[in-house]
């Protein structure tokens, strides 16, 4: 907690003023998570100090919030791509990513608890730069970040907004962002160089190497292709829904199953089955082979009945014997399910 207290001293991200009765002040709190790798072992001790977003007066604490997001399907053709040219993608991760935009509104936050300033106990916090949970913070990173990039002669691009393309010659390299994870790759080896000495000389940037874990997809690149696949997030899920030791089954769907509305069947809890239906969907994107009944589990969310939550149990224990099943890109650029 006081690393990262110390964090918001270097990077100047607020002082401390007199509370007047105008101010809108808006809570803080202390938000605790363990980060794992792709093996599911435990990497790292994580605390972040979040404001309480949900507090801010629209047209007072803020204006505009979007910010762009890659999309999963951007990172598949991403790899597609770097598989068909023989490049090796790399991962670097942005330290506070937020701490860098720049708040433009007058915005106020009460002091971190269990840090306040006792001999200023009536003090707030004004900030000058976006912090975790302000509505706007994730557009501000995203602004000062493309402008640098811009600055720096790389194009965005017309589709995904979220890549940023730069070419020297007949060289190329590519470089996608994903709020604070930023994934590149260069046909030469020097441009990757004096990217990553860029980030770093205007961010405080850690280098992650090869890319292999991102956003719950497990990568591992080779010189016959890549291989994508969810292994560690499929156990999460069946953790996460009992259903670790279930008996595997052979399809994720019976050949004489029927989904309706089923309005006479017993309901059962709706959150917990949008849930299911939501990680499922997420999964999906490196195993469509359960992508049709999915979504034919997914009609079914405004009213689930027993009958529904069956059909997706069922597509839990197809998981269950399939965990390590992914794609596989060729770099004859042929993809294959295995």
């Amino acid at each position: 907690m006081q690393e990262e207290l110390n964090q918001f001293v270097r990077n100047e991200v607020w002082t401390l003023v007199p509370k007047t009765n105008q101010m809108n002040v808006i809570g803080t709190k202390w938000v605790f998570r363990n980060k794992s790798n792709e093996s599911s072992i435990i990497t790292r001790n994580k605390v972040r100090l979040i404001a309480k977003g949900y507090n801010q007066a629209e047209g007072i604490n803020y204006d505009e919030t979007f910010a762009p997001v890659a999309r999963l399907k951007a990172i598949r053709l991403l790899l597609t791509f770097v598989c068909m040219s023989g490049f090796k993608l790399f991962k670097m991760d942005v330290k506070s990513a937020f701490f860098n935009g720049i708040v433009n509104e007058e915005i106020y936050v009460s002091q971190p608890p269990g840090f306040e300033d006792h001999k200023h106990l009536e003090y707030v916090y004004k900030l000058k730069k976006a912090l975790y949970g302000l509505k706007q913070a994730p557009r501000q990173w995203y602004e000062r970040l493309s402008l640098f990039l811009l600055s720096h002669e790389y194009e965005r691009g017309k589709v995904d907004k979220t890549l940023f393309i730069k070419k020297a010659g007949t060289d190329i390299i590519l470089v996608q962002i994903y709020v604070d994870d930023i994934v590149f790759d260069s046909s030469n080896v020097k441009l990757c160089e004096n990217f990553v000495k860029a980030m770093q000389g205007e961010f405080e940037m850690s280098m992650m190497g090869e890319l292999s874990f991102f956003l719950g997809l497990q990568v591992k690149q080779s010189k016959e292709g890549i291989f994508l696949c969810q292994s560690k997030y499929c156990e999460d899920i069946l953790k996460k829904f009992e259903m670790e030791a279930c008996k595997a089954t052979s399809t994720p769907m019976s050949t004489n199953c029927y989904l309706g509305a089923d309005e006479t069947g017993p309901e059962v809890n709706q959150t917990m089955y949008r849930g299911l239906i939501g990680s499922l969907l997420y999964l999906a994107a490196s195993r469509p082979d359960i992508m049709f009944v999915v979504c034919l589990c997914a009609r079914f969310q405004s009213c689930p009945k027993e009958s529904h939550l069956k059909a997706a149990k069922r597509i839990l224990k197809y998981l269950k014997g399939t965990i390590s099943m992914g794609l596989w890109y060729h770099s004859l650029s042929l993809l294959y399910i295995w």
